[in-house]
């Protein structure tokens, strides 16, 4: 649960002025990893978790950030903000500010409250989350308006080119962007998208491994670099193909050769998710439930066998899974090397769902993890007076 009030007291007790707050949910991604930055096809939702950004103006000079989860502030000279990361939590505000100063706004002297509950290094995007939440609030408080995709480009470029994550637009568009009780199939070539509705009687059952993640690190960054390998060796015999996007299966066979084993691996991995993660959204929008949990299930052998980016115990809970009561289907969500599995559930049957995965991944692992019965939320906004909390 994520609350207004409170954040809007604790504004207003720490810096005497009121606040104007804005919500930026997280997501899960249903279908559709390591795909974005390939320029192919994603399948998120945005979910009841959310970074609040509580903002108001300063005439000090002085850019003033809080975080009510690390229970810390920090002050900077508005004139003379940080041109590159320190590895702090305020990397992630501050990148926002250093690209909207690209592209030639003027940052004004405020102070910015965050408070979120998007568990960190969970896979469920804290970090855009808090992107898009400070982009909202700083464009509202110096009076422009972007449109909620370049909004999500910007916010996509200040982790690119301030944070140092080599992530995709996925994160930052569906936080921006979402639609209540819907999934979204996001083209990440031209950020067009369609809505696949999720039905009432399905619940988003997200396990947290409690294995963290950061996508900052080296794992993302090579699994990256060998999907461009990848592409760059096809391009040298079929130059329009500049991101896997645009290659086929039939391409690997003629050309794996000369790939790195790895390259080939992680290749045949974003080439069938793109095309899982385009037939999932059929399967949705049909209502073909069975068919939508046969391609999580083929997704999440994929993600572990061919990109290598699962983990034990993800492997684990998505296997303890099977055979419960209500699965839909099952795999790991997000950036990979830990973080949660998203399950789709027949709503009837969640709590139990959840309480029973939840001992046996205890019982096999000796890990206790976070389990959460979410719903498809609506995307980043303005949030209303008389809203007093969200659950």
């Amino acid at each position: 649960m994520y609350d207004p009030a409170q954040l809007r007291s604790i504004h207003l007790s720490r810096f005497g002025d009121e606040p104007a707050i804005f919500a930026a949910p997280g997501r899960v991604n249903i279908i559709g990893e390591h795909t974005d930055y390939a320029e192919g096809f994603v399948m998120p939702a945005a979910i009841d978790f959310a970074t609040l950004a509580a903002i108001s103006p300063r005439a000090d000079g002085k850019v003033v950030l809080y975080s009510e989860n690390y229970a810390e502030q920090r002050e900077f000279e508005a004139s003379s903000l940080p041109a590159e990361r320190s590895g702090h939590w305020t990397d992630y505000p501050l990148g926002v500010l250093a690209v909207l100063a690209g592209e030639g706004h003027t940052i004004p002297s405020f102070s910015l409250s965050l408070w979120g509950d998007v568990p960190l290094g969970s896979g469920l995007s804290s970090s855009a989350a808090i992107e898009v939440a400070t982009a909202l609030a700083v464009t509202a408080l110096i009076d422009v308006g972007y449109p909620r995709p370049v909004l999500a480009r910007l916010c996509q470029r200040s982790e690119n080119e301030f944070v140092g994550s080599s992530c995709g637009i996925m994160d930052q568009f569906i936080s921006a962007n979402a639609a209540e009780n819907n999934a979204l199939l996001l083209d990440c070539r031209d950020l067009t998208f369609r809505l696949a509705p999720i039905p009432a009687s399905v619940a988003l059952v997200i396990a947290n491994t409690m294995v963290q993640h950061a996508i900052t690190g080296g794992e993302y960054t090579s699994r990256r670099a060998q999907v461009e390998e990848a592409a760059a060796v096809i391009a040298r015999h079929r130059p329009e193909v500049r991101f896997l996007r645009d290659a086929t299966l039939d391409d690997l066979e003629r050309y794996g050769s000369e790939m790195s084993p790895l390259a080939l691996k992680r290749a045949r991995h974003v080439i069938t998710e793109n095309t899982r993660t385009v037939a999932a959204a059929e399967a949705l929008i049909h209502h073909d439930l069975k068919e939508l949990g046969r391609l999580m299930a083929e997704a999440h052998v994929s993600y572990s066998q061919d990109f290598e980016a699962s983990c034990e115990e993800a492997d684990a809970m998505v296997e303890l899974a099977q055979d419960l009561p209500g699965l839909i289907g099952a795999r790991l969500t997000g950036g990979g090397f830990g973080g949660c599995t998203v399950n789709l559930v027949e709503q009837q049957h969640a709590r139990e769902f959840a309480a029973a995965l939840g001992q046996r991944y205890a019982a096999r692992t000796g890990i206790i993890p976070q389990i959460h019965i979410c719903h498809a939320s609506g995307g980043a906004n303005r949030v209303q007076e008389s809203i007093q909390a969200v659950t």
